[in-house]
């Protein structure tokens, strides 16, 4: 892909590996996904990001059943200092900057940025930490940081990646440089749009950042535009996703259905980019286990292919159940269906949607049904621990069904994609923008079964490759709390009658269930890969830069 124009990819965080803890969700994974795809594919991508002190929280059960939030330093030896001079200004006071070149995990550039100076070294300090003034700080060194680095180390940027709103002050430095001239802000803002791209995550509004004019004044986040100005670009708040929109000259969604809910969602914003979608997919060296590959390699004939799939799979399911039992004490059953649920601990993915129907619990329990969930609340989401801790709760009434592995973190994430029999995913549609846990999934054999929201419209073929929960009905509304009660329990009749009318049934065929794991595996591992979406990412959202 040598026509790509060179790229600078912006991100607040990144997952790598599970020492190097600079991510905290989906958007890190899909982040470091990306990385390693376009190092693999030799695409000219350069990487920006911050340097976590003590990274994101590691989670863990305390006494008395109440989470406890830990933050050890992050492990420095993966990367590099860079002989790079720069600073930013916050709150008036300059704020020299130093970057780090992450030296592994990865084969293209990735440089992340953190102040020099002990003293100033708060605003880094914890991923998503602090209030609205951290979050500014932050992301002015991502952004104008960002932008005065590239510049330090020579880099001939042509195309400037804002992958998500946190990036955006990289258009506000690029448009106080007067970078590609204009006399006007609407002239600046057309010239500039040329050169900018930009991707939005999330149709919850929590995942929208908006901040005061006057806080950004404070911060020096304004980096000298006059309010006027800031409104043209952002409005008053400033949205950092309207921005995003408005400097862009094309944006995109991260699933075809996520497209349709950002066009929406963002129809009235004056001057915004034309919203595609470009679907994510997940690095398939890092998460489809190498088992898996060697299993259907063409050379074998079929029946063979077939036992060593099963075996593939029966080895890394006693992989999981081993750290079940390590961490747990719980003892589950390898012969018995494993259902997986791993997640960022928020209430609209609803982790306890299953859980809420006693009687259909115990009927798929005495059908020998278990259950390993894992996930980590926001250190200052009260309402996502509480959600984590309703199934703390169920494992320690169901204690021979369901478990809870604490401190969900990537090396959980690949035991339980690959050694989980089926991945279920029940949020509230259309508030899953994409759910990249259920590709991971699919690649090893892992089908789905889950709401059609996300990626899995894309990838379902009901009963063939996963099974889907029901169908859209275009009269929920996922923002009504008291509509959200009557789809919380038509859903989760849904998702009882498929487990015990379809999934326990096809589970008890061998055959059956082998030629399910085949079509899930066969249907995710291009499709749903982050080679294929770095592609489109080159063919449909960089290149036109050039044009």
């Amino acid at each position: 892909m040598s026509s790509c124009p060179r790229v600078a990819y912006f991100c607040m965080e990144y997952g790598l590996d599970p020492s190097f803890p600079i991510y905290a969700g989906g958007l890190g994974i899909l982040a470091g996904d990306h990385m390693k795809s376009v190092g693999d594919l030799h695409v000219p991508v350069t990487g920006i990001g911050l340097l976590w002190d003590e990274g994101y929280t590691r989670q863990v059960v305390g006494v008395g059943g109440a989470l406890e939030d830990q933050y050890p330093k992050t492990p420095r030896d993966a990367i590099r200092r860079v002989d790079a001079r720069l600073d930013v200004t916050v709150r008036g006071k300059k704020i020299p900057l130093r970057a780090w070149k992450v030296e592994r995990f990865v084969t293209s550039s990735l440089y992340l940025l953190e102040p020099e100076r002990e003293e100033d070294r708060w605003i880094t300090q914890r991923l998503y930490g602090g209030g609205a003034e951290d979050r500014l700080a932050q992301e002015i060194v991502l952004g104008v940081g960002g932008v005065r680095l590239l510049h330090a180390l020579g880099e001939q940027t042509e195309v400037f990646h804002f992958n998500e709103g946190h990036a955006v002050f990289a258009g506000l430095e690029l448009l106080r440089q007067q970078r590609y001239g204009g006399t006007t802000i609407a002239e600046r803002i057309e010239r500039l749009r040329q050169h900018v791209v930009f991707t939005t995550h999330t149709p919850v509004p929590a995942g929208n950042e908006v901040h005061d004019l006057a806080l950004m004044r404070k911060m020096d986040a304004d980096l000298g535009f006059t309010d006027h100005d800031l409104e043209v670009i952002g409005g008053d708040p400033f949205s950092m996703t309207v921005a995003g929109l408005r400097l862009a000259r094309i944006a995109n969604g991260v699933a075809e259905l996520h497209g349709e809910t950002s066009r929406a969602m963002w129809k009235d914003v004056d001057g915004a980019a034309p919203i595609i979608a470009v679907t994510n997919g997940v690095h398939q060296p890092t998460w489809q286990d190498a088992r898996i590959r060697a299993a259907l390699v063409p050379d074998k004939l079929r029946p063979q292919q077939d036992t060593a799939l099963w075996d593939a799979h029966q080895a890394m399911k006693r992989e999981l159940l081993a750290e079940v039992a390590r961490r747990t004490g719980v003892q589950l059953a390898a012969d018995k269906l494993l259902i997986g649920f791993a997640r960022r601990a928020a209430a609209y993915k609803r982790a306890d949607l299953i859980l809420g129907d006693e009687a259909a619990l115990n009927r798929l329990f005495q059908a020998g049904v278990q259950i390993v969930y894992s996930g980590k609340a926001h250190p200052r989401d009260l309402a996502g621990k509480a959600l984590v801790g309703k199934l703390l709760d169920a494992a320690k009434h169901h204690a021979h069904n369901v478990v809870f592995l604490e401190n969900y973190d990537m090396r959980i994430g690949a035991l339980m994609t690959r050694g989980a029999d089926i991945w279920l995913n029940n949020p509230r549609r259309p508030l899953e923008a994409s759910g990249t846990s259920g590709m991971k999934a699919a690649m090893n054999g892992v089908p789905n079964v889950s709401v059609l929201d996300g990626w899995w419209p894309e990838g379902c073929v009901h009963g063939v490759t996963g099974w889907k929960i029901g169908d859209p009905d275009p009269n929920d509304d996922a923002f009504d709390e008291a509509d959200g009660q009557r789809v919380d329990r038509r859903d989760r009749e849904l998702l009882h009658r498929v487990l015990e009318q379809e999934v326990l049934p096809a589970y008890g065929v061998r055959g059956r269930w082998l030629e399910i794991m085949r079509a899930s595996i066969a249907m995710s591992q291009w499709r749903f890969s982050s080679d294929r979406q770095v592609e489109d990412y080159v063919h449909r959202v960089y290149t036109p830069a050039r044009r």
